[in-house]
């Protein structure tokens, strides 16, 4: 499993994501700078053990109302080859590992191999700042498919889980927590397979 290291990054992954966010098409605040905080997540085990793979929730407190993002991120200790331009956060030096590519974990082939597994029951989520301690508040509901499927990862989290049509067998979709600025707990769905 994962070993979380207790250790600086500099840049920090806030303000990483506090300049890359703003120029996603999806991104839902304003024109000025987002105001973000740490609110929940998980990580996976890559089974090779060479890249960092974490599912960060960020709340924007900018806005008029807070904004959640979901911001899967995976942490390289080498250039990911053939990755677009704008699926690099940046770089960040590790107090431990040394210099890291922090890339958006949606054009990451291990971060997505991983969701899948997860969304097969094959993988195993874990807490998102201690190492091997599984993180049973996250699950996945629904059936999920043995081959090849697409994902879907939800960028703009809402509360709660979207209805299903009685009589119909839901894909399978991933729910997790975060915490909005005020304490208040929130769930739902982070991730689920295409249908």
């Amino acid at each position: 499993m994962a070993t979380v290291h207790r250790t600086t990054l500099s840049p920090g992954k806030l303000e990483l994501i506090t300049d890359w966010l703003p120029r996603q098409k999806w991104y839902a605040g304003g024109s000025g700078t987002p105001d973000l905080t740490n609110a929940g997540g998980f990580r996976l085990d890559d089974p090779e053990g060479e890249v960092g793979i974490e599912f960060m929730v960020v709340v924007d407190s900018a806005a008029k109302e807070p904004v959640a993002y979901l911001v899967p991120l995976s942490y390289r200790g080498a250039a990911l080859e053939d990755a677009p331009e704008e699926a690099l956060l940046g770089t960040s030096e590790h107090g431990v590992l040394g210099t890291r590519w922090i890339y958006d974990g949606t054009h990451d082939p291990v971060v997505q191999a991983q969701l899948g597994a997860l969304l097969r029951g094959r993988a195993e989520p874990q807490h998102q700042s201690e190492s091997d301690t599984p993180d049973p508040s996250v699950t996945v509901r629904g059936t999920g498919p043995d081959d090849g499927f697409d994902v879907r990862v939800n960028r703009v989290l809402t509360a709660g889980e979207a209805e299903v049509e009685a009589g119909q067998h839901p894909p399978a979709h991933l729910v997790a927590g975060w915490t909005w600025p005020d304490g208040t707990a929130a769930r739902g769905v982070f991730a689920a397979v295409a249908s």
